[in-house]
């Protein structure tokens, strides 16, 4: 199957130029001028006059069917990789999680179960840690040859997810040796615990006080102590969903010292703020982890974008219904499943809100959504870039279309919309996964698990160790 996308504005992240390209099966074949005068034939001409030509966007933060707080989360692979792609996202990669006391090998493989033929695009994972132990840090080499280089640990969730420092630095010593990245959730969670507790026991239940308890400054600290370990062992560190600005002061001054510090944020800290978390319990509805900051954090987070302090924009999609599962919280705010949607809105509200409000170009817009998470996670130039011999994962993304965020619209199974009633500029029109198209025209047309697993290298990072 050849299609030939015509009249388009080609976006990267290097420029903007106006061009054809053709895909010839899975891959892009041929970039050019006026391709069908200079005799290129296709099976199928699209024509993207008045729109960008974009590579697929990639979220590299998801948690699909993940088990939260006695439930939950409500997208399974298919319906999750489904409102991706509407979104404009062609290639996830999510979080397989270790079982408390079992093997990385166990959680994997479970996850793999869940995304085979249910995923309808492509799709990687990255390593949930919950216990450092002398066999799972063996285990890790062999899941990096696996093409899963990644491997999460938490300062946050003591008894759940936490590690000690101790574990923390093992494991960055592990991939010291096999090349793999530690992606870090740093939160101080067993001072937050006693924050909460504190709390709680004073009758400040409602889920504002998620948002409270959580201090800034814990952020801060545990981001500065997993940087300063991974410079001890001479490794990279990646920071995932940093929402406040001590955390990113963190982050800059490590990354001015040339410490290989990297970080992501989230699109719920860039628009939303505590204050959505006020409203007696409706407050439930935006309970995430970190949480939402007062609004004058946003402006650091966009400035730490523009000057590529933080290098990518993802989602920490983690759905779970108001109604029926937020509400375990009813009463006291620890008992709320921490997460949010996003992964069908993330590409819009960093158009609408990056783009369109001149806060960004459409070129950095495209390397936070795309390239950088391409670069970071070992899939450059397989995907990320509109190029010859690249994934033809491609997005025709009309700039000037309004539409309204809802519920009511959104593929996403759940059942509310972090961002109900608010317009945005911009929407994914047609959207192409290695040359088949999902969406086209904004409906879905896509086969049943055409999903594919990512075999991922380890990133390029210049090693001190």
């Amino acid at each position: 199957m050849r299609t030939l996308i015509a009249n388009g504005t080609i976006v990267t992240a290097e420029g903007s130029y106006e061009a054809d390209v053709l895909v010839d099966g899975e891959t892009i074949a041929q970039i050019g001028r006026n391709l069908a005068a200079a005799g290129v034939t296709a099976d199928e001409t699209i024509d993207a006059s008045g729109k960008y030509v974009i590579p697929g966007a990639i979220d590299v933060h998801t948690h699909m069917e993940l088990p939260f707080g006695g439930t939950f989360a409500k997208d399974t692979f298919e319906t999750g990789t489904r409102a991706a792609a509407f979104g404009g996202t062609t290639c996830i990669v999510d979080f397989a999680v270790q079982p408390r006391g079992g093997s990385l090998r166990e959680g994997l493989d479970t996850w793999h179960a869940k995304a085979e033929g249910n995923a309808v695009v492509d799709y990687g994972f990255h390593m949930i840690m919950s216990d450092v132990n002398d066999a799972t840090l063996a285990e890790m080499d062999q899941l990096v040859a696996e093409g899963v280089p990644d491997f999460k640990l938490f300062t946050a969730y003591p008894g759940v997810f936490y590690s000690d420092d101790g574990a923390i630095f093992r494991a960055m010593q592990q991939t010291a040796k096999n090349g793999g990245l530690i992606m870090m959730h740093a939160e101080n969670g067993l001072a937050i615990d006693v924050v909460a507790a504190q709390y709680a026991a004073s009758g400040k239940t409602d889920p504002y006080y998620h948002g409270v308890v959580r201090y800034p400054i814990f952020e801060g600290e545990a981001t500065n102590r997993v940087i300063r370990l991974a410079e001890a062992a001479g490794v990279p560190v990646y920071i995932v969903h940093l929402s406040a600005r001590d955390a990113l002061d963190q982050v800059r001054a490590a990354r001015d010292r040339g410490a290989m510090a990297f970080a992501e944020t989230c699109p719920q800290y860039l628009f939303l703020s505590l204050d959505d978390l006020g409203n007696g319990f409706e407050g439930a509805k935006f309970v995430c982890s970190p949480p939402l900051r007062p609004k004058d954090h946003q402006e650091d987070l966009w400035t730490g974008l523009l000057k590529d302090d933080l290098q990518v924009v993802s989602t920490d999609h983690c759905p779970f219904d108001f109604h029926g599962q937020k509400e375990l919280g009813r009463g006291d705010f620890r008992k709320i499943p921490n997460g949010l949607p996003g992964v069908e809105e993330r590409v819009d509200l960093m158009h609408d809100g990056g783009v369109v409000a001149g806060r960004i170009s459409r070129e950095r817009w495209v390397e936070l959504v795309s390239t950088a998470p391409a670069k970071l996670f070992g899939m450059y130039p397989r995907k990320g870039t509109i190029a010859v011999g690249s994934d033809a994962d491609i997005v025709i993304y009309d700039p000037n279309a309004k539409h309204v965020l809802s519920a009511a619209t959104h593929h996403m199974a759940v059942d509310y919309s972090c961002y109900e009633g608010r317009e945005v500029q911009g929407i994914a029109e047609t959207v192409l996964s290695r040359g088949t198209v999902l969406v086209r025209n904004r409906e879905w047309v896509g086969p049943k698990g055409h999903g594919r697993f990512v075999k991922r290298r380890t990133a390029d990072f210049a090693r001190r160790a």
